[in-house]
């Protein structure tokens, strides 16, 4: 597989790491804009199979509407109708907050509900045009954090499959070597935040506040898909 990927984040900076695949990015080339196609459209011409969009608006805290809306959705159509254009696979990473305020454990099949935001909202409607639009996908809904565990406190209150990226990121790449398709929640075990911020940041303290609609509590996802597809 011949794979590129778009954007150095903590997701992106992980793949890279993990497997030395081609990567580029704002910090790579100050030419490259996201939500301007013809400023990385080039690539598109060079034996890369598969790309890899690690890139979004994450500030679930953020009220800039306009920002979610060209980078979470604008920019995600833009790039599902170049691979189609150009014959390449979409790898796209969603986000398990699609699955706030709709059914407990959901399923690929389950309808999402957006969180109450606009990164929420705008990553479901991403979602949506990959599913509709795209010729060749899969699609990744997941979280991942940051590694050793960077705050001083962890919520008690907020359970999810969750985990540290370099985890995240190793069940990714092998659902891509795999040539999987379509909707995969991924993530591992049920846990709190608290639980797993204790596996890398021994002094961290529990708290128990009550989560507002921009951090939802209840991040469960069914994950048999995935367990079955690797295993």
């Amino acid at each position: 597989m011949n794979i590129l990927i778009l954007g150095d984040g903590l997701l992106g900076s992980e793949l890279v790491k993990q497997t030395g695949w081609t990567y580029i990015s704002r910090k790579k080339s100050e030419r490259f804009n996201f939500t301007t196609p013809s400023t990385y459209e080039a690539w598109f011409k060079y034996p890369f199979d598969t790309i890899i969009n690690c890139i979004a608006c994450t500030d679930t805290y953020s009220t800039k509407r306009k920002e979610h809306w060209a980078i979470n959705y604008k920019a995600v159509s833009d790039l599902v109708d170049l691979c189609n254009q150009y014959n390449k696979k979409l790898v796209h990473i969603s986000t398990d907050y699609l699955y706030t305020f709709s059914k407990d454990n959901a399923t690929e099949n389950d309808v999402p509900v957006h969180c109450r935001n606009w990164y929420g909202y705008t990553k479901l409607l991403a979602d949506g045009y990959v599913q509709l639009k795209a010729d060749n996908f899969l699609l990744i809904r997941s979280t991942h954090k940051a590694e050793p565990f960077t705050f001083d406190t962890a919520w008690t209150t907020q359970t999810g499959n969750f985990d540290y990226v370099s985890v995240i990121a190793d069940l990714i790449i092998k659902l891509i070597t795999k040539d999987s398709h379509g909707i995969y929640n991924v993530g591992t075990e049920v846990k709190t935040m608290y639980d797993l911020a204790k596996r890398t940041a021994k002094n961290v303290k529990p708290t128990s506040t009550k989560l507002d609609e921009s951090t939802p509590s209840n991040l469960i996802m069914d994950i048999k898909k995935m367990n079955k597809a690797l295993s």
